[in-house]
């Protein structure tokens, strides 16, 4: 059976890695990619409600589930869904929802401040509906994000993996935006490291399976 869904996302590097679990996940869905990085330069100049009237123009319409890969954007995405009448999922909500499950300290890394508050709350809801206490601190990798936009991946996710590495007194860390993920594969720790692309992807294609998609 043929899943479709379509992805937004705010940089066109996510496409390749998103096809690339597809490929080696979940075979049967077809993606539809849409590439919007307006979105997070509005949230980061304005905050992430300024995403709001792109995010409508580009999903009204839109046929069956969307998930959006960009962290800073997540929430308000999702917060349009009613009114759109689409199915929308957070690619890190399910992240989140193992990181509470794993252990109550849980730190945060970013490359976007912006990115910061969205998982911070985006963890507290999880912590709320497990019914599990955590406490949550903050990594901002400022001086990665200039590599990121100046293509230098291999720096970036360097720069991700070494700070990573030296965070301590955590249970788990989570990666708070789909562009670190290939950090994971490069740092030291023994801590849980948790990336959220393959978890939202397999959240959305059982979504678009099932047709539902958990608010």
């Amino acid at each position: 059976m043929v899943t479709r869904l379509t992805l937004l996302h705010t940089s066109p590097v996510h496409v390749p890695v998103f096809d690339a679990l597809r490929d080696r996940d979940h075979p049967e869905a077809v993606l539809r990619h849409l590439v919007a990085p307006e979105l997070l330069d509005r949230a980061r100049a304005q905050g992430p409600d300024a995403a709001a009237p792109g995010l409508r123009a580009l999903l009204a319409g839109s046929v069956g589930p969307v998930l959006v890969t960009c962290s800073t954007i997540g929430a308000v995405a999702e917060s349009l869904a009613p009114e759109l009448g689409v199915p929308i999922l957070r690619v890190d909500r399910p992240m989140a929802a193992l990181a509470v499950r794993t252990g109550p300290r849980i730190a945060v890394l970013a490359t976007v401040e912006s990115t910061l508050a969205p998982t911070v709350a985006l963890l507290g809801e999880e912590a709320d509906r497990a019914g599990r206490p955590v406490s949550v601190t903050t990594h901002l990798i400022a001086e990665a994000w200039s590599r990121f936009e100046a293509g230098d991946t291999e720096g970036y996710l360097a720069l991700v993996a070494a700070a990573a590495d030296s965070v301590t007194e955590a249970d788990v860390m989570v990666l708070a935006q789909a562009s670190m993920a290939g950090a994971a594969l490069l740092t030291r720790t023994s801590t849980p490291l948790l990336a959220s692309p393959p978890h939202g992807l397999a959240a959305a294609v059982h979504a678009a399976r099932q047709g539902t998609v958990r608010p």
